[in-house]
């Protein structure tokens, strides 16, 4: 079984690989965001919120990126009662949430997105690229698109993440996202989308910060004192933290003006 999953991993892999060209776009995109001072707003609900906490902050990161994470439709530990898995996935699907969860921010067509949904089916974040599309903020969406395609969109009018994306990457993982049979088990288990999303967002994150490098703004880099010794490691942090708070900043210098 380990080796049947490992062998799909790999598969995975060569699916990120072909999608390079698309992979320096979206670099191309989010370092423009960032060299403008802006940020690039990352949006996941259910388990795709993954990447968007593998994506800022952590380990290898840098600042430039607004996670935008909604412990209503994300936060499963409970599993049942009380903040449990059920309200979380009909929350997933209330039209009108991601205007208000966006109405949070003053957003600029300097801005750029990355929403993650492995159906790119469900409702919230689908208004959510619907939504910045629609104040001229350019979206990279990141789907399973073998998924996607055998799934059915919860909006009426059956348009899915990727109808509102300007870029669109895929995990590669398989319908239903598990990727390994069981003898005598008649569901799959093991599910892919996780791995090839990581893949896809630290490709992205070493192609921003080598652009960053090259033009003489090199990224603050959460690095660990085993690799760089603790005073660095804190300064880093403690300027990496400092950026993203003025780039915050930004985001509700003018919220509601109606200049």
């Amino acid at each position: 079984m380990t080796r049947d999953y490992l062998n799909r991993c790999q598969q995975l892999l060569e699916t990120v690989v072909q999608q390079t060209p698309v992979i320096e776009k979206a670099a191309n995109l989010f370092s423009q965001t960032i060299l403008a001072g802006r940020m690039v707003h990352l949006f996941g609900s259910g388990h795709s919120r993954i990447l968007v906490e593998e994506m800022w902050p952590r380990y290898g990161s840098f600042p430039g990126f607004n996670p935008i994470v909604e412990l209503s439709l994300s936060f499963h530990n409970l599993v049942v009662g009380a903040n449990g898995q059920r309200q979380a996935m009909f929350l997933e699907n209330v039209p009108g949430l991601a205007s208000r969860i966006l109405r949070n921010f003053d957003l600029s067509p300097l801005d750029s997105a990355l929403v993650v949904s492995s159906s790119g089916c469900n409702i919230v974040p689908i208004e959510i690229a619907e939504e910045f599309q629609r104040r001229k903020v350019r979206v990279v969406a990141i789907i399973s698109k073998a998924h996607s395609e055998a799934s059915t969109s919860r909006r009426p009018d059956g348009r899915k993440l990727q109808d509102f994306a300007d870029l669109v990457l895929d995990t590669g993982a398989p319908v239903g996202d598990a990727m390994v049979t069981v003898p005598g088990l008649d569901t799959p288990v093991a599910p892919g989308s996780t791995v090839g999303g990581c893949l896809l967002v630290n490709s992205i994150k070493a192609e921003v910060a080598a652009r960053l490098t090259a033009t003489g703004h090199p990224p603050k880099v959460l690095t660990a004192g085993a690799l760089v010794g603790s005073e660095r490691a804190t300064a880093l942090f403690e300027s990496a933290y400092d950026e993203h708070a003025r780039r915050l900043a930004r985001l509700y210098e003018h919220l509601g003006d109606p200049t």
